[in-house]
């Protein structure tokens, strides 16, 4: 059985930290539905109506795209020992660049990870609770350190000119560049 809520309690908020993994889901009219799954320590609750998290240059800039078409976002956490439970966090969001207003706000939750390009600040309009019986008990064995490793790697003129060309969803709605090296704020993330 499902049961609403209009804001995080306490007790979604202890779930929601003991997930290694949640899952973001977006859509826009005339697009494909996107839906990811997200590692690291990159979720944060900052309010009982206000979540965030730190988005890393990956595959694609679906969610960017989606958002500033739509704004709807769901965000599912699984609890993969015991008790069973899902938790889904339904909301408006946006992203934040690191040249924008609020970036040093947000940033200030979190730490900075290389390839990072953005932060979704999400406005919670409710949360829904369900069983969980039919999610599998799973342990975590350790955090892939693959993506990280490879944007501390990369060169930041290619990594640049990478995202440059992810102007737009794989639908072609348009999304704002997050190019933190045209923007003049590459960080160092070499120590």
């Amino acid at each position: 059985m499902a049961d609403f809520f209009d804001k995080l309690l306490p007790e979604h908020e202890a779930m929601i930290a003991a997930q290694p993994i949640f899952f973001v889901a977006t859509a826009a009219e005339g697009a494909r539905i996107n839906l990811s799954p997200k590692g690291y320590d990159a979720f944060r609750v900052l309010a009982p109506d206000r979540v965030a998290y730190l988005d890393l240059g990956g595959s694609g800039n679906e969610t960017n795209a989606h958002l500033l078409a739509d704004g709807r976002i769901t965000l599912m956490f699984c609890n993969f020992r015991q008790p069973a439970q899902i938790l889904r966090i339904y909301g408006r969001g946006e992203p934040v660049l690191p040249w924008e207003r609020g970036w040093e706000e947000l940033a200030a939750h979190f730490t900075l990870l290389p390839g990072t390009r953005q932060i979704f600040d999400i406005r919670v309009e409710s949360v829904q609770t369900s069983c969980g019986y039919g999610v599998p008990l799973m342990s975590l064995e350790r955090e892939r350190p693959t993506l990280v490793k490879h944007h501390a790697q990369a060169d930041p003129v290619e990594w640049a000119g990478k995202y440059r060309r992810r102007r737009e969803s794989i639908d072609g709605l348009p999304a704002r560049t997050t190019d933190r090296y045209i923007a003049g704020e590459m960080p160092d993330f070499s120590s």
